[in-house]
């Protein structure tokens, strides 16, 4: 039987490279299947890790019919045995229904892989419904780390280096390996905002109080050590 799983963690945390991993395995052993992605940090029809990994991809947009796609390559007589989806939390709840209803009715394991929640620490559309209709939801085991060395469950959205909790859901960044920042946006909805947009993530408690990793930098500068300090 077919399973709907959703593979969640924070930014940081290895989705893409356990998504490559899955994909690469099952060739390895003869299987078909088709890779999906979404706002890849690569750019367009990519799945990459930050590994240096990477594989070709159907880019998906909001007008994307996964149902449609798979009964094109059935009826051309391509055969599919599984579907890697990536960053599947900026599907629509419609297109995770698709991807449900291919698992019942044609038999086909779909991996699904992304980020619950926004910086706002709301669900995306997409990881709602995955989560609502997934046979299983796993989180991720590899740990993503908060400046402070705790798990980091939380995305942060900087802007000009201040820590934001209002604005458009999706304005797209990468994460950086060392210090678990973000590069400048390359795509998702950019109307609506200025300025310098980075990602961080943090634990529950530095999330709560917006204290980044530039804060706490801040913030140790200005304690003076105790041999400065006079009587």
């Amino acid at each position: 039987m077919a399973d709907l799983v959703f593979f969640a963690g924070t930014m940081d945390c290895g989705k893409s490279t356990l998504a490559l991993q899955m994909d690469h395995n099952r060739r390895a052993r003869g299987h078909r299947g088709v890779l999906f992605c979404k706002f890849d940090r690569a750019g367009q029809e990519m799945i990459s890790s930050r590994l240096g990994l990477q594989r070709p991809a159907v880019e998906v947009g909001d007008d994307m019919d996964f149902w449609a796609y798979l009964v094109d390559l059935a009826v051309g007589g391509t055969v599919v045995q599984y579907l890697i989806c990536d960053e599947a939390q900026f599907y629509t709840a419609a297109q995770v229904e698709q991807l449900a209803r291919i698992v019942d009715e044609m038999d086909i394991d779909v991996y699904a892989f992304g980020i619950t929640a926004d910086f706002r620490t709301q669900l995306f559309p997409g990881s709602k419904r995955l989560v609502e209709l997934a046979d299983r939801v796993q989180v991720l085991q590899v740990e993503a780390l908060c400046w402070c060395g705790r798990r980091a469950t939380h995305n942060a959205r900087l802007v000009d280096g201040e820590m934001v909790t209002e604005g458009e859901q999706v304005i797209v960044g990468d994460v950086d390996d060392f210090e678990a920042r973000a590069s400048l946006p390359d795509s998702g909805d950019t109307a609506n905002h200025s300025g310098t947009v980075e990602y961080e993530v943090l634990c529950r408690r530095h999330h709560m109080r917006r204290m980044t990793s530039a804060r706490a930098q801040q913030a140790a500068a200005q304690v003076l050590p105790f041999d400065e300090v006079r009587p």
